[in-house]
């Protein structure tokens, strides 16, 4: 597959071209030393849904901070309208249309709809006071431009996830936004609400937005996007129409090889019961028994809300128990066993929410890994600087962790790096369970082979892994067994070698005679 030479102009039917809204031309970016981006491309035109893909850590994040300003090309050229730009940060993009959404919304949840709309735009006012009427009349007019009917005086942090979405798009037409460019915006999204997005996204396509439009989600792009674009190592690969390429194609390009089998082979799990759960009872969770072997990958899964993630919490700790018991390599653990004690029996977790729940964004990843490992860095109240090193060390190289060194901050990293990191943290612990809650959310194919691989060697190494997951296909993949919860209690298991996605999926609903 050949490197396109450069940007090209949209073709119209006439044979003429459409100028592109945004071009990125032979963009160079490096930190210290270590090459970001090798002279990548890019080129969006009005009205196109343009996707924009990669592994994490082929450059995408990095690319997107230099067209909207965050970062200073070290060469290569950025041209709006075919105008060389040369934007001074995030305020002088957004001045001439550019506007980056990123997964992690800038809601302020504190204060109401209407504010966060025209957030950073001047407020309409009279002699120095707002003119709050005029401020909810101008939010209104950008939010039935979504045909958005959104309470305007209704706090944001009280809004669902697509409608907190939908603000932040609203916000971005305030600007003016010409050029909108979304990461992962269906992340946090339900099936409903993400059909919701699409509509409201090609109805600014037809207005002659240009979006540009990051995901690892595969199907949404051949469903949403009309051409797309591949990066890898820095540098984009190929640019091309979505009709004329596959999911498999894309796959390959992404991690330049054939795309083989995405799941390790089963069988490492022995007879040994390493977690006993009897009677477990929680605010949801009510009732759970079951056994975890080591050696086992056990695979929870379930619809949103039916308990699954808080019984992972529970098991770890973070989330107290109302009933039941829990015993780790047949020790029965307190009955009210916070995180530390669980750690200490050798129960870990890795949560969902890493950015939040399992990463320390401003510190390093020396200082994430090392804040998660005291007792083993440490001895008689001295932390040893080199314990500390050969503990990242070891994880950074494990992990196979895409970053320019240990001292990095963790929020410069991809989405993947930081799950690597969050797992490198729980690792050093080496625990005897491992809990895993939507280990591969928002991460890309590739990436995500690695994370399987992963779990099949801890499993080949004696640790029991039980691992939630919302995608059925990667339950039946990489579980040896799977279990279903249905309102807070386990409504059908499985063999993962016999199970198919109707069998899972009826469980999920609660039909106990799914089979």
């Amino acid at each position: 597959m050949t490197e396109p030479a450069g940007p090209v102009g949209a073709v119209t039917a006439a044979g003429g071209t459409v100028q592109p809204a945004l071009e990125a031309h032979d963009v160079l970016k490096h930190f210290d030393g270590v090459h970001a981006l090798r002279g990548a491309h890019l080129s969006v035109r009005p009205g196109e849904i343009h996707a924009l893909l990669g592994e994490n850590g082929a450059g995408k994040s990095t690319l997107i901070k230099v067209v909207t300003g965050v970062y200073a090309p070290d060469g290569g050229t950025i041209r709006r309208n075919g105008e060389e730009v040369q934007f001074a940060g995030v305020r002088a993009a957004n001045r001439a249309g550019v506007v980056a959404l990123y997964q992690e919304l800038s809601i302020i949840p504190s204060i109401t709809v209407a504010e966060n709309v025209l957030l950073g735009e001047q407020m309409p006012a009279r002699g120095g006071v707002v003119d709050w009427r005029r401020m909810r009349q101008r939010a209104r007019v950008h939010l039935e431009r979504l045909n958005q009917r959104i309470p305007l005086d209704r706090l944001a942090g009280e809004l669902s996830p697509v409608q907190q979405t939908m603000v932040s798009f609203a916000r971005a037409l305030a600007t003016d936004a010409k050029v909108l460019i979304l990461d992962e915006p269906t992340a946090s999204l339900t099936d409903t609400e993400i059909r919701e997005l699409f509509v409201v996204l090609r109805s600014l396509r037809d207005e002659g937005v240009a979006i540009l439009y990051v995901s690892h989600r595969l199907e949404e792009v051949f469903e949403l996007c009309d051409r797309l674009t591949v990066m890898r190592n820095g540098a984009t690969i190929t640019t091309k129409d979505v009709a004329d390429s596959t999911i498999d194609e894309v796959i390959s390009t992404m991690v330049g090889r054939e795309p083989g089998s995405l799941f390790p082979d089963r069988g490492t799990a022995t007879s040994t019961v390493s977690l006993a759960v009897e009677g477990l009872h929680g605010r949801r969770v009510k009732d759970v028994s079951f056994r975890a072997h080591a050696g086992e990958v056990l695979g929870i899964g379930g619809l949103a809300g039916s308990g699954r993630s808080e019984l992972l919490r529970i098991l770890a700790g973070a989330q107290k128990q109302t009933g039941g018991t829990v015993a780790v390599n047949g020790t029965v653990l307190p009955h009210r066993a916070a995180v530390p004690e669980m750690l200490a029996a050798g129960i870990a977790l890795v949560p969902e929410e890493r950015r939040s729940q399992g990463v320390v964004l401003a510190a390093t990843i020396r200082d994430n890994i090392a804040l998660a490992n005291i007792p083993t860095v440490s001895s008689a109240g001295v932390v040893s600087g080199a314990r500390i090193s050969a503990i990242v060390e070891r994880g950074m190289r494990d992990l196979q962790i895409k970053a320019h060194g240990p001292r990095q901050p963790v929020g410069e990293l991809s989405g993947g790096n930081q799950q690597k990191v969050v797992l490198a943290k729980m690792l050093a612990r080496r625990p005897s369970v491992l809990l895993m809650d939507e280990p591969t959310r928002g991460i890309d194919v590739g990436t995500k082979a690695e994370i399987y691989r992963l779990i099949r060697r801890l499993a080949a190494e004696g640790t029991t892994v039980i691992a939630v997951s919302s995608e059925l296909p990667e339950l039946i993949g990489m579980s040896d067994r799977i279990l279903i919860m249905h309102e807070g209690r386990v409504s059908g298991e499985v063999d993962a070698a016999e199970a198919d996605e109707e069998i899972l999926l009826s469980y999920c609903y609660g039909k106990a005679d799914a089979r």
